[in-house]
């Protein structure tokens, strides 16, 4: 475990020092979180520290699904398999790309101000993030560094789930991971302190590091900003935030508020909250599972406190998984709340290679309606209530579950869901529905509206104003958890054990 990020970072330039440094290394951080590791490892290898601003491109109206990712400098990746199957026209990509560029140029101006970017051409470029659970903004880094003429690239972080690390093998030269448990489940359980990264907090570790540079060089002031931008040679720019750009698209995403300092903070499972320094209760258990769906079993995380008062299914969106960083800090604080979380995954891998398994609710309903009578028959949870979280196309399958007759569910909540997917099986819901959109997800908040519309059972629409459809603003996430809370504590009354 580590204690904090520059903890980390120090540890981790450790293992990094067979690395050249100095001049022919660059040293990039994904925001917010992977900055404070990155000052780490440059500062013991002297090397030039930058952020690597990535944007995910995400299909319309389904935007967790990535089809590519941008980076600066006009750099752009794309995932052509992703592309064929959402049947996306040059227009609807030139549409998403406009609005995404702008968004990145502002970041990056944010983080660096009228500092030139670092080039990378030629260079040793080392990619770093606090931890890894998906791999999506990584392998999204890895290539727009690529991109921008890195002879090497490097992938280094603390911390990183096994499968995720084995599979970004092939977008690194080399990468060096210091931990990798089976039991990951949250980047923030490994850390004592994982306090939320600020805009401010990256501003001057960068401020910092370029002025170092500029007084090793012999320059300061307006002659260190000279030799700064010399050294960028006009062609340096750095990449972006969450992209699954590739296969299937996990934390699919994880974005730059997803992967890094998204406020994840210890979650349900592997450490007590004692050993995570999060304060949260102690579990009753937290287990890994394979939920029975009748066809297959099916991975899946169980956690549950003392006196857990009911338990929350948790149904992702397509192209991510039970990994979801979004889903886990959620499922974090509900599992503060006192109540007990399941997240699983909806598809097999195989299944997931069919892109139609990814929309077809019917299918994905049924699974979860079955997986919620396997979870009901559990020991650790017999006797409690249960709610389902829904994401994305996942709010469309836990609404069609909810409206199966008998199925019993006392409450679901959809963020940044599609409950119009389960159209004719709105008017059936009896379950009390909180759909939470974000304020600037025009066309999801439309479709949220109408669907709304069509509910028979108790309901609210609760809006997170400036919130995108990953609600990766700072304070997004930390809002959809409250609402969700809140809701489900309402709904969820404690049910003696049998």
């Amino acid at each position: 475990m580590f204690f904090d990020r520059h903890d980390a970072g120090t540890r981790l330039a450790e293992r990094l020092r067979g690395h050249a440094g100095g001049a022919g290394t660059v040293v990039v951080g994904l925001p917010r979180g992977g900055v404070p590791v990155a000052s780490e490892v440059a500062r013991v290898l002297d090397a030039p520290l930058d952020v690597i601003v990535v944007r995910k491109l995400g299909v319309p109206v389904q935007p967790e699904l990535g089809f590519g990712a941008i980076g600066e400098g006009g750099v752009r990746v794309v995932n052509d398999d992703v592309v064929r199957a959402a049947r996306l026209t040059g227009e609807e990509m030139a549409r998403v790309e406009e609005a995404e560029r702008a968004e990145l140029e502002r970041r990056a101006r944010r983080f660096r101000g009228d500092r030139p970017p670092v080039a990378l051409e030629g260079r040793t470029v080392i990619v770093v993030d606090d931890g890894i659970a998906t791999g999506g903004t990584a392998r999204a880094a890895c290539r727009v560094a690529r991109a921008h003429g890195a002879s090497r690239v490097v992938l280094a972080v603390p911390v990183g789930a096994p499968e995720a690390i084995e599979n970004l093998r092939g977008a690194a030269d080399e990468v060096v991971c210091l931990l990798a448990p089976d039991d990951l489940f949250a980047i923030g359980a490994w850390y004592r302190d994982f306090e939320q990264t600020s805009d401010a907090q990256v501003v001057e570790l960068l401020r910092r590091a370029a002025s170092t540079h500029a007084a090793a060089s012999g320059a300061s002031g307006p002659a260190g900003d000279a030799a700064e931008a010399a050294e960028a040679g006009g062609s340096g720019r750095d990449a972006a935030e969450a992209a699954e750009a590739g296969g299937s698209g996990r934390d699919a995403t994880r974005s730059a508020a997803e992967e890094s300092a998204a406020g994840r903070s210890a979650a349900p499972g592997g450490n007590t909250a004692a050993e995570s320094g999060a304060g949260g209760r102690v579990p009753a258990f937290t287990a890994e599972v394979q939920a029975d769906a009748g066809d297959v079993r099916l991975p899946g995380r169980l956690a549950v406190p003392d006196a857990a008062a009911g338990v929350v299914v948790f149904v992702h969106g397509s192209g991510s998984s039970r990994h979801s960083p979004r889903n886990r800090q959620v499922a974090t604080a509900l599992y503060r709340a006192g109540l007990a979380t399941l997240l699983f995954d909806l598809l097999t891998p195989d299944e997931e290679l069919d892109r139609g398994n990814v929309f077809d609710v019917p299918l994905l309903a049924g699974r979860l309606g079955r997986v919620t009578g396997w979870l009901r028959g559990h020991q650790g949870v017999r006797g409690l209530r249960t709610a389902y979280f829904g994401a994305s196309t996942g709010a469309a399958a836990a609404l069609w579950a909810a409206a199966e007759p008998g199925a019993d569910i006392a409450a679901v909540v959809s963020r940044g869901g599609r409950p119009d997917l389960a159209g004719p099986r709105l008017p059936a819901v009896r379950a009390a529905t909180l759909l939470i959109v974000g304020g600037d997800d025009e066309a999801v908040l439309e479709l949220n509206r109408a669907a709304q519309r069509r509910l028979r059972c108790e309901n609210s629409l609760r809006i997170v104003p400036g919130a995108t459809h990953l609600f990766e603003e700072p304070g997004a996430l930390e809002t959809v958890s409250e609402f969700a809370r809140d809701w489900f504590t309402a709904h969820l009354a404690p049910v003696a054990r049998r």
